[in-house]
């Protein structure tokens, strides 16, 4: 499946360990997995590109092992195991110059790694019940953490002894009392050193490294059920934020206002993608839809149904219509999944409907009955 592999523009995982790429050009979906050999042991929960030309692709399990794809061959290349499934699951991969990744478990514990070396040559202490672990797109070895009460922290992982940065909790609220934190996803801002989280009590905050004030420099409220992924555009001034009843809106970062609400979603958000040059946002969850929006009409471009529920997705840098070949000449209209379930309702005995009766056999089968009884009756 090397061919098909290499025309799809978005990458997602899902729950039952099955990894799905999908071609927009050609509207088809396809997954990579043996369906024999599926277990909730290979959910998916994270997902990055091994190597800056995204012909490899890291996969991030539940059991602690990270796959390795090559989008050339279509195929898993490598298969080693970076964690054990008792400090929790993977809450970010990151991918270093020199071939070296980056894990970070439930736990806490994040890892550097080397290719050549099973033994972590890095191992650091982020805080327990970590939620999200992300990497700076300008500085590769700076890394963001944070979690429930574990606030943001910014690592640098050539000097891992301590946190460049450790963000400070809110102010007591009117009462006096303390202010719970829990920051489930975080991004750094481009051409600054800013970094703006959203939390599951549905705020999004901007922390500034380089102020010496450790609280947010801006807090913003958006609904009110917890927030739960965010992404930034390729314009910068917004972030794009879901929460856990399916809402999806672009917030200003600049006033702290929205700009718009993108509709559509039916479940839980647990993955949002912008596309790094293209003003689209990509986003998945549990209605086992990938859904792509436009920022600036906020209109809904792309909807693949995929079968599974989903937890995370990853774009490719090139044009998302950009299939190559023969992908620009237009596919079928529907969405091909190859490989999922289809086998298990191909082998399913088929039930057919009895046809109705006309009313007048329908009463003539009702006199009979009646007639029936009453002789059992006599």
């Amino acid at each position: 499946m090397g061919d098909t592999s290499r025309l799809c523009s978005v990458w997602l995982g899902s729950e039952t360990g099955i990894l799905k790429g999908v071609s927009l050009s050609r509207k088809q979906a396809f997954n990579f997995c043996n369906t024999s050999h599926l277990s909730r042991d290979q959910e998916v929960r994270a997902l990055c590109w091994g190597d800056p030309a995204e012909s490899e692709l890291l996969v991030g399990s539940v059991d602690g092992t990270v796959k390795t794809f090559s989008t050339e061959k279509g195929a898993f290349t490598e298969t080693r195991r970076y964690g054990e499934p008792a400090e929790g699951c993977f809450t970010g991969l990151a991918v270093l110059s020199g071939s070296a990744l980056v894990t970070c478990v439930e736990c806490g514990t994040l890892r550097v790694w080397r290719e050549d070396s099973s033994e972590a040559v890095t191992e650091l202490d982020a805080g327990k019940n970590v939620c999200r672990m992300r990497q700076s797109p300008v500085h590769r070895h700076k890394v963001a953490t944070g979690g429930k009460e574990n606030g943001l922290k910014i690592w640098d992982l050539e000097r891992p002894e301590k946190p460049l940065f450790t963000a400070k909790n809110l102010r007591d609220d009117w009462l006096d009392l303390r202010r719970p934190q829990w920051v489930r996803d975080m991004a750094f801002i481009p051409d600054s050193e800013k970094v703006v989280t959203c939390t599951g009590y549905h705020q999004v905050h901007v922390f500034d490294p380089s102020s010496p004030q450790r609280r947010p420099v801006l807090e913003v409220e958006y609904g009110e059920h917890p927030l739960t992924a965010l992404s930034l555009p390729a314009a910068g001034n917004a972030v794009v934020v879901g929460n856990t009843h399916g809402q999806i809106a672009v917030l200003d970062l600049r006033k702290g206002l929205v700009r718009g609400c993108l509709k559509g979603l039916v479940g839980g958000v647990r993955g949002l993608q912008c596309h790094p040059s293209q003003p689209v946002v990509a986003s998945c969850g549990l209605d086992r839809f990938l859904r792509i929006h436009g920022l600036e009409d906020r209109k809904l471009q792309h909807k693949v149904y995929l079968k599974s529920r989903l937890n995370c997705v990853l774009l490719a840098s090139r044009d998302l219509e950009d299939g190559g070949g023969a992908a620009g000449q237009g596919g079928p209209p529907e969405v091909k999944e190859e490989g999922d379930d289809d086998e298990l309702w191909d082998t399913m005995e088929q039930v057919e409907e009895r046809p109705k009766r006309n009313p007048e056999e329908e009463e003539e089968l009702q006199k009979k009955k009646s007639k029936k009884r009453k002789k059992e009756q006599d």
